[in-house]
């Protein structure tokens, strides 16, 4: 099994970057979560905020990763002048004209939220550290901020999918 150079951008774009934001999303909701139980029972505050910490930043550098290889990688070859190009296929079907038309304007536009977003939720992290578990009202505010970031990222993933399954670049 061999890959195009393409694909192997696609791969990292989507399939890697987004893995890695993935589990940096699932493991920060976690421990944020869970912050205050941990404090509560007296039990693994340390580890949870280095885990915490840890987490966060990564997410937050696979998003900028994601979105930077996005636009200036695998961006370009999808929209190329050419007839048989990713974008000239999806626009040349009145059924996936409209994936293009949304899809691809959330994924230029509103996906650049999410790393934007899950900076913040790295800053708030790593500038407030333990004080966190103090104050319940930045904690929740933080949540809310990682989770807006996954909702962005994870509705462009999903319209990239959608549109890579039905006019991949190749």
């Amino acid at each position: 099994m061999s890959f195009t150079n393409r694909e192997v951008w696609g791969l990292i774009h989507g399939m890697v970057l987004g893995a890695v934001f993935l589990l940096g999303f699932a493991g920060g909701l976690a421990d944020l979560y869970g912050l205050r139980t941990a404090l509560l029972t007296g039990t693994g505050v340390v580890e949870r905020m280095r885990r915490l910490k840890v987490g966060v930043t990564a997410m937050a550098v696979a998003a900028w990763g994601t979105v930077i290889t996005g636009t200036w990688v695998v961006y370009p070859w999808y929209r190329e002048a050419a007839p048989d190009s990713a974008k000239s296929k999806l626009l040349a079907n009145p059924d996936t004209s409209d994936w293009h038309k949304f899809g691809m304007e959330w994924k230029e536009h509103i996906a650049w939220l999410s790393p934007i977003l899950a900076t913040v939720v790295a800053f708030i992290v790593l500038y407030y550290a333990n004080t966190l578990i103090r104050h319940e009202r930045v904690r929740r505010t933080t949540l809310l901020l990682l989770v807006l970031a996954f909702a962005f990222a994870a509705i462009a993933g999903a319209f990239g999918a959608f549109i890579t399954k039905v006019a991949p670049v190749q």
